[in-house]
């Protein structure tokens, strides 16, 4: 039985996508829900998997534009599964080589390590595996995947670029790629901020210090209960939504002649992936706590650099946030978001010398910028929405009472 392989629908509009890559040769012996093609659309970078176990015949080659519902190849389901017993010992010789550049029956897998690689149908890069002997356990696996899948992310986690594997320049050559879907959407998105919008920005800075003080208390047992860090985003988050009710127009939007303001907070918060800024949108914000907003951050954030974020997950958004600081950014003024009217740029943190009562201190402090659509933002909302953003990020307890000072409310002054 032949298996005909689709592009699936990738949202609602989007009619054509880009057959980005495949992820098997032609030819290849495949196994059901195995990753066997990657699409981009205009929004996102899909994955399609085979349907069956079976050998793959393609039909439609990279680059090609597609409409959802094409067959761009098939999976011969009756194929013989000595196909697949011979790419696995032809894969087994060549990790055994590979490994240690001896015969395979010099390596002993330990079978953690064995039902791994069966269950992940990678190669890792194996030069990077240092096993203590002869022995290769899963730990040493996983150690190896790590290895080889940080060189492909564009930056460190410190925000450093990787180093090249190469010396650059001292030739006349030069290179040449395709540019996606994705990526030229977003310029042609970016080019219509531009001029359809009357963006401006205005900044501020937060002393970070007593969230730095809370997290460092806290991040221990925050992790023994929730299995993730507790991050910065979380908080920036939860100030933007604890403002937005003293300043609506900033969560705005305008649809033709309108101007539509919601009753939520739908934050999209700018994730760097391999294929570009991605903007994930997490839902009703203003109604989740700091552990279920990290939460969410996580898994959009992880979703979006693994291929594995939905259409869903990317439409929509009121407002924005992106972080430029762990890049070492220590100012900009980041584009709209369209169709929204604002967003919220956080930069690096460095230790500067501020006045504090009369005193100089070193405080760790971040630059802060709202970029924001003049047309139905004024200069007042905009610079007291951005004041009030960082009042919470240096006094968190506000956020525990709608960003009011809670030292007024309990000696019965209300907080405006």
């Amino acid at each position: 039985m032949t298996i005909d392989i689709i592009v699936p629908e990738a949202g609602e509009s989007i009619t054509q996508v880009e057959l980005a890559r495949w992820l098997v040769d032609d030819g290849a012996f495949v196994e059901k829900d195995q990753e066997i093609a990657e699409i981009d659309s205009d929004k996102a970078t899909l994955t399609i998997t085979a349907a069956a176990d079976g050998k793959i015949t393609i039909t439609t080659q990279e680059g090609a534009s597609v409409g959802p519902g094409k067959v761009i190849g098939h999976i011969d389901a009756q194929a013989k599964a000595e196909t697949k017993k011979s790419r696995d010992a032809t894969k087994k010789e060549e990790v055994g080589r590979d490994l240690s550049g001896q015969d395979q029956q010099d390596v002993v897998f330990s079978p953690a390590a064995k039902k791994l690689m069966e269950e992940l149908h990678i190669e890792p890069d194996w030069d990077s595996v240092r096993p203590d002997g002869k022995r290769i356990t899963k730990k040493e696996i996983l150690q190896a995947i790590a290895s080889r899948y940080a060189g492909k992310e564009p930056h460190g986690r410190s925000g450093q670029q990787q180093v090249p594997d190469r010396p650059w320049g001292g030739t006349r050559g030069e290179k040449r790629e395709r540019m996606s879907l994705l990526r030229k959407k977003v310029a042609e998105r970016l080019v219509a901020v531009k001029n359809q919008t009357a963006m401006l920005t205005t900044f501020n800075e937060a002393d970070m210090s007593q969230i730095i003080i809370l997290r460092k208390k806290y991040q221990q047992p925050f992790w023994e209960k929730y299995g993730i860090k507790l991050g910065f985003m979380s908080f920036f988050v939860k100030a933007i939504t604890e403002s937005i009710p003293y300043f609506p127009m900033v969560n705005s939007a305008i649809n033709e002649n309108q101007i539509i303001v919601p009753g939520y907070a739908d934050v999209g918060v700018a994730v760097s992936t391999p294929k570009g800024l991605m903007v994930p949108v997490i839902r009703n914000a203003e109604a989740l706590s700091v552990p279920e907003l990290e939460k969410t951050i996580h898994d959009l954030a992880g979703k979006a650099r693994n291929n594995k974020i939905t259409i869903e997950e990317l439409s929509g958004g009121t407002i924005s946030i992106t972080n430029g600081g762990v890049f070492g950014s220590m100012m900009s003024t980041p584009i709209i978001n369209p169709p929204q009217s604002a967003i919220l740029g956080m930069h690096n943190i460095i230790e500067r010398p501020v006045a504090i009562d009369g005193q100089v201190e070193v405080r760790p402090m971040m630059y802060l910028a709202l970029s924001y659509d003049h047309r139905i933002i004024d200069g007042k909302e905009s610079v007291s929405f951005l004041a009030r953003v960082k009042e919470c990020i240096e006094d968190p307890v506000r956020m525990l009472f709608q960003g009011k000072d809670p030292l007024r409310i309990f000696v019965g002054l209300d907080d405006q």
